[in-house]
């Protein structure tokens, strides 16, 4: 059973529900956690896990979740995750504290796409689940939202950063998600008055004295002017000390930070930039797609007029345009594995190891020795190699590898010096990229 990864894909959001219950690790789990299953049967409408894996996957039945349950079970603490083969996407993580630790029972769901949660029908019972859920197993905190605007608010911390978090534990309210639960302490702190007149879509205490509330009907639209309206309006009556419009405004910007952004990338490349962004977290993809749009590729500077160029100045010319071709099958020899297409010698292999290099920190994630000895050369050497099989060009060599040329056109190029300052940073990868260098050789061979 091949399962849905949430994580593969960085470009679309998700639903994320955290919860943190309490449960009696005194009764056997098949009876404590019964509840729980029944109701996420009940209401996990079209998103039902089918696999459960503990240290090994198996098909979603009430025996599989005892096995692995049982067999994830380590002297504090089990957990098991649960998962979809079909569309939409979940990973769902089922944790149980036990003592001598104080007994929790914690679950996180990640439900991708969020516009699954498009329809009111099924968001009311998203909200029916968590309610069923909180009644039976008292929770301090519960919450459900847009994982790419609960990271730009600060959470997991609960609307801040996460040494906070875990300093302070859940002293106020940080922040107002599309749900939330706020157990009976926090009632108390807000006021259980001021908590269920809160102005909001759903308001209910629970039995155990925690107040589920719900800012709005669907979750899909949280970012719609109304629903902003909704939250701020929710936040700054459980929090009188807040300014109502600061918090609004906040809101607001946040929402503009999700607007998708069309890519205008500069065409030399496009495609290289396309493999950065999808790199990019959801929540980030828009900022990151805007930085590049706005960003323009510096002009390669490594090339003189070929009437220009300097002479070869090395006794057997044959001979260094092999120790060229040899420091190039150094590249190939390096990247082959994580980049098959540089046995090609082609643009589109610069491409690839441009965005492997770039993936990778290369420039910072090695020891600048190896680099500068080693990779430089070689990559040097690759670009030269690439430039003689593509475009029709001719090594002109030298002793001194900064030096050596490759004559294209009326142009002469330095593919060593471009892998020099290519090998600098991160950044440099962008800026002195091995495929920007191609296209404006490619442009000029005529």
């Amino acid at each position: 059973m091949k399962v849905l990864n949430v994580h593969a894909s960085r470009s679309e959001d998700f639903l994320r529900l955290t919860f943190d219950g309490a449960f009696d690790p005194h009764v056997a789990w098949e009876s404590e956690l019964e509840p729980f299953f029944l109701a996420l049967e009940e209401y996990a409408d079209g998103w039902m896990p089918d696999v459960v894996k503990g240290k090994r996957q198996r098909k979603y039945a009430r025996a599989a979740i005892w096995k692995s349950l049982e067999e994830e079970r380590q002297e504090r603490r089990t957990a098991i995750g649960f998962y979809r083969t079909k569309w939409p996407a979940l990973d769902m993580t089922l944790r149980l504290w036990l003592p001598p630790l104080r007994p929790e029972l914690g679950v996180t769901v990640n439900v991708k796409p969020l516009s699954f949660f498009a329809e009111p029908e099924r968001c009311r019972q998203f909200v029916e689940l968590v309610r069923a859920w909180a009644s039976r197993y008292p929770v301090s905190h519960a919450m459900a939202h847009s994982a790419d605007d609960a990271q730009l608010a600060g959470s997991p911390g609960f609307g801040r950063d996460m040494q906070t978090s875990i300093r302070d534990g859940f002293d106020k309210i940080y922040e107002v998600f599309w749900l939330n639960v706020f157990g009976p302490k926090l009632v108390e702190t807000v006021g259980r008055e001021r908590m269920l007149s809160t102005p909001a879509w759903k308001v209910e205490e629970l039995p155990n004295g925690s107040v589920l509330l719900v800012t709005w009907p669907t979750v899909a639209d949280f970012a719609t002017p109304e629903a902003r309206l909704a939250q701020a309006r929710a936040h700054a009556h459980l929090r009188p000390d807040l300014d109502f419009d600061t918090v609004l405004r906040t809101l607001r910007e946040r929402s503009a930070l999700l607007v998708p952004v069309e890519p205008h990338f500069h065409p030399d490349v496009a495609s290289l930039l396309s493999r950065v962004v999808d790199r990019a977290a959801s929540h980030e993809r828009s900022r990151r797609i805007a930085e590049l749009n706005a960003w323009q590729p510096p002009e390669p500077e490594e090339w003189r007029p070929a009437d220009s160029a300097l002479p070869p100045d090395v006794d057997d010319p044959e001979r260094a345009r092999e120790h060229y071709d040899t420091l190039a099958e150094h590249l190939v020899a390096l990247l082959h594995t994580q980049v098959p297409s540089v046995f090609d010698t082609s643009p589109e292999s610069l491409t690839d190891a441009d965005f492997y290099f770039w993936r990778e920190e290369f420039p910072t994630s090695r020891l600048r020795e190896a680099i500068d000895e080693r990779a430089v050369p070689a990559i040097g050497a690759y670009l030269g190699e690439v430039l003689v099989h593509n475009l029709g060009g001719r090594w002109i060599p030298r002793h001194n590898l900064l030096e050596a040329q490759v004559l294209v056109g009326s142009r002469v190029w330095f593919p060593f010096v471009r892998a020099q300052r290519y090998m600098r940073s991160r950044q440099a990868l962008l800026d002195y990229s091995l495929t920007r260098l191609y296209r404006v050789a490619e442009r000029h061979r005529g």
